[in-house]
């Protein structure tokens, strides 16, 4: 599936303010990654306001603060625009894995449009960062928010959600995430939850190996000394960028085919470094024997639903939409 828009300049649909802020905020990135693989935390802190929770409705959508885990900062923000049952979307934020946060200013506005475009409760994962933390600890977290979530199911707070039609979703580095979710969810015995689709945003994978869209598309925070630095700061020492974690369908990679995977939508920009890693993860989940479409907007920016371009952003909610439709119709 390909939707194909004429466009000279690739950032023209972004407004002039977003494209100053993106330029900076990859500005920041670079200048808070250190050589000695440490993380200059404050910096990036002093420019990642934070958005309080509210129960009284901004926009028609309420939210609140579910604590998992308070001694390792695991927690989920969760969304809603009403009362009655809605499907769940299990969001995991992106951030190559070393910054960003449930409670980010843009993380909270993007899952409060979520919730409301996709009649949808929203559960927004707030996970341990990068170097501090290695993985899988960030697997690890997200997962026991979703034990948690089919825990408390009951809970009066989560009356609003549908947690038998859970859809996991992510961006970028949530996306890389969101497809370890979508595997480990099955070991985890969950006794009312039912992760029944999968919503990949532009993920962030990697490997040894340089792609064509790494060299002709890298930049700023997606060149590839930095998206190195950052893969060389989530992953256990001595592990090179073929290690599973990254490279999921590389040389190390998992054997899915006899494994319980849900169905995939999966996003690829025509204008992200990363295009050449997503149309090979889609190709080996066909390989092994799951269900996969995939969407590609040729002139979409890494960032793209994050930033709202249009026309891609108002076409990613219609496509959100019909297959969370299909799911349904499945069930």
């Amino acid at each position: 599936m390909s939707t194909t828009v004429s466009r000279k300049n690739p950032l023209q649909n972004v407004p002039w303010k977003t494209r100053l802020l993106m330029e900076f905020g990859s500005f920041l990135f670079r200048a808070a990654m250190r050589p000695n693989m440490t993380l200059n935390r404050r910096l990036l802190t002093l420019f990642d306001p934070k958005a309080a929770a509210s129960s009284k409705p901004k926009n028609g959508v309420v939210s609140f603060d579910a604590a998992v885990d308070p001694s390792r900062n695991v927690w989920f923000r969760l969304y809603t625009t009403t009362s009655a049952k809605l499907p769940v979307i299990f969001f995991i934020h992106g951030g190559a894995y070393v910054f960003g946060a449930a409670d980010s200013f843009g993380s909270d506005a993007s899952c409060r449009r979520l919730s409301r475009q996709l009649s949808a409760a929203v559960v927004s994962v707030n996970y341990r960062l990068a170097p501090e933390h290695k993985f899988p600890s960030q697997l690890r977290d997200a997962l026991d928010c979703l034990k948690y979530l089919d825990d408390h199911h009951r809970d009066d707070a989560f009356s609003c959600a549908d947690v038998s039609r859970c859809f996991v979703a992510g961006e970028s580095a949530g996306g890389n995430l969101a497809h370890h979710v979508a595997l480990g969810a099955g070991e985890l015995e969950l006794k009312k939850v039912r992760v029944v689709g999968l919503v990949s945003i532009q993920p962030f994978f990697g490997g040894e190996e340089r792609t064509e869209s790494e060299i002709r598309l890298g930049r700023g925070a997606l060149g590839l000394d930095s998206t190195d630095w950052c893969w060389r700061a989530v992953l256990p020492d001595g592990s090179d960028r073929d290690h599973p974690a990254v490279n999921v369908s590389g040389p190390n990679a998992v054997d899915i085919s006899g494994r319980g995977y849900p169905d995939t939508l999966c996003f690829i920009g025509g204008l992200d470094s990363l295009k050449d890693w997503g149309r090979r993860y889609c190709e080996w989940l066909k390989k092994s024997g799951k269900k996969v479409e995939v969407v590609e907007y040729p002139n979409a920016i890494h960032g793209f639903m994050s930033v709202q371009c249009e026309p891609e952003y108002g076409m990613f909610i219609e496509e959100v939409k019909n297959f969370m439709q299909k799911q349904d119709m499945a069930k």
